[in-house]
């Protein structure tokens, strides 16, 4: 029992570990992807140097750092760490102070359900990749999702302020509107996969269509795809719909925030980017599986076979994982850097719209085709 917890404990720690990487490098790829599509240098003044003469090797590593912009999350860390945390005098402290630690804490529980890769065999023990396998775990992940709307909308009330109050409620209206559409637009996935454990779904696409075709969400569900990804761009609150926290031209819902509580509001919202493109590689791309690639090695189907060690299998599944979810990232800050902005109708009327009859038609074509595939 104790080395199971153990183990369990572990597996919790590595995934923490790679959510938290995926979520502070973040900050410094939008600095850089941003500077790369503006045809500017971008982030590379953020460093230090040591004031000894023997860590002149050091100190040029440093620079280097700096250089590439690597020191400028340190730096972000540090600064919001030392600033001051002002409360406002007429704010309810208990719900100011807990409203941020809502947000950040919901979307970090959500991971605990996502499978990064097979199970692991060492030493005689089967260890899964997954902090908890649920069966029903993709009504977890949501469920823990839409919890967070209540770290929004207290980080509003509990501010005493008109416009943050305002911001909330603007927060919350989109966050409502785009997550009624996202999670219809999945009952497709369910109903062709046949299960909502997202184990057993990643495994099942592990599956070929034809004998060659590997038969991803994206394959058999590709409007749903196109719909997940929208919404789930839009309960980020991201650009193209950062209307929440718009912070040129509208109020958001965190104005009367400052220091490290800033920061993990901050901090969610490169969380919720690493939670949909992890949900999305899982859902749709086939999660740690890579094409022609089992236990056993690689089989392809023109014939020919690659014998692949168990370590090596679930080393290049963990590779394939991370890599898809890395480069749903980029996909991400490369439309917060080429669309504007919504106007707050054209964001409502997209939602309700739009997305939202979609998914409904996707549910009734994806019911067709089930049983007339079947």
């Amino acid at each position: 029992m104790i080395v199971e917890l153990a183990i369990k404990g572990l597996v919790s720690l590595f995934v923490l570990f790679g959510v938290l990487n995926f979520a502070g490098i973040q900050t410094w790829v939008e600095r850089k992807q941003s500077a790369l599509i503006q045809d500017r240098i971008g982030a590379n003044r953020a460093y230090f140097t040591l004031p000894w003469r023997w860590a002149a090797p050091i100190n040029w590593f440093l620079r280097k750092l700096g250089g590439l912009g690597l020191l400028h999350p340190v730096a972000d860390v540090l600064k919001l760490l030392t600033k001051e945390d002002i409360v406002p005098e007429r704010a309810d402290r208990l719900l100011h102070t807990l409203a941020p630690w809502l947000s950040v804490f919901f979307a970090i529980v959500a991971f605990s359900a996502i499978p990064i890769g097979p199970p692991l065999e060492l030493f005689g023990r089967t260890i899964p990749l997954q902090v908890a396998n649920l069966n029903a775990g993709l009504l977890y992940v949501l469920a823990l999702a839409s919890i967070g709307i209540y770290g929004v909308i207290l980080a509003g009330l509990a501010s005493r302020s008109n416009l943050a109050t305002l911001g909330s409620l603007r927060a919350t209206a989109q966050m409502v509107a785009y997550e009624i559409a996202l999670g219809v637009s999945l009952i497709g996935v369910i109903m062709w996969f046949g299960t909502m454990d997202l184990r057993q779904l990643v495994e099942a696409q592990g599956r070929y269509l034809w004998g060659w075709l590997p038969e991803w969400g994206v394959v058999v569900q590709p409007l749903a795809c196109l719909i997940f990804m929208t919404a789930g761009l839009a309960e980020t609150k991201r650009v193209p719909f950062d209307l929440p926290e718009g912070e040129p031209e509208i109020i958001g819902y965190f104005t009367e925030y400052s220091g490290m509580k800033f920061g993990l509001f901050f901090l969610t919202d490169f969380v919720e980017v690493v939670l949909i493109a992890a949900l999305t590689t899982t859902l749709f791309f086939g999660g740690w599986q890579v094409p022609y690639l089992t236990s056993a090695g690689f089989a392809f189907p023109w014939g020919g076979a690659i014998p692949v060690s168990h370590l090596a299998y679930v080393g290049l599944s963990l590779l394939a994982f991370t890599l898809k979810v890395a480069g749903f990232i980029w996909l991400f800050m490369q439309i917060r850097w080429t669309l504007p902005r919504f106007r707050y109708d054209q964001l409502i009327r997209l939602g309700w719209k739009m997305l939202f009859p979609l998914s409904l038609a996707n549910i009734a074509v994806t019911s067709v085709v089930v049983v007339a595939w079947r």
